[in-house]
């Protein structure tokens, strides 16, 4: 991966750091999927290329967290990050509140925890941390969104959204 996107992201995550007890959240779609005919389909080879990128772009951030559906194509996702990590992927309901976005801040106070999702849930993730409509449904066809908030609660995160 660049070298150049890493340190960008390295150096906008310092400048939100300035108060204790931030949190930093890293929202993903899943990347692409096989088109096999089921509702729980693989990564196809650019999926797979895709997670790849993402594992090397966050190989150097610390991560306290990794959360993923239940689906393959969110699991595999994840899979190349979490191995290099050597952190398990715990599995979140899809459509997951706004408790359990208060109990991650809880539990993971000063830490970074990286979401992977799908073309509705990260939106609707996003917005409720970010406490406003920023986010409407993902196109069906688009998998390079890196969506990065931190902040110290619900509703009131600050915003950066990036391409990988």
């Amino acid at each position: 991966m660049k070298k150049p996107i890493l340190l960008f992201l390295t150096i906008l995550l310092a400048s939100f750091v300035i108060a204790q007890d931030q949190t930093t959240f890293i929202l993903v779609r899943h990347a692409e999927k096989a088109d096999d005919g089921t509702r729980n389909p693989p990564l196809n080879e650019d999926g797979k290329n895709r997670a790849q990128n993402l594992a090397s772009l966050l190989e150097n951030q610390e991560i306290s967290a990794l959360y993923s559906t239940p689906y393959k194509r969110t699991r595999d996702t994840v899979r190349p990050l979490a191995e290099i990590k050597g952190l398990e992927t715990m599995e979140y309901e899809p459509r997951a509140g706004e408790d359990w976005l208060a109990k991650l801040y809880a539990d993971h106070s000063n830490g970074t925890v990286v979401i992977v999702g799908h073309s509705n849930t990260i939106p609707s993730i996003a917005n409720k941390l970010l406490g406003g409509e920023t986010f409407s449904q993902f196109d069906e066809k688009e998998y390079n969104n890196l969506i990065v908030i931190v902040g110290t609660e619900v509703g009131k995160g600050k915003l950066v959204r990036l391409s990988f």
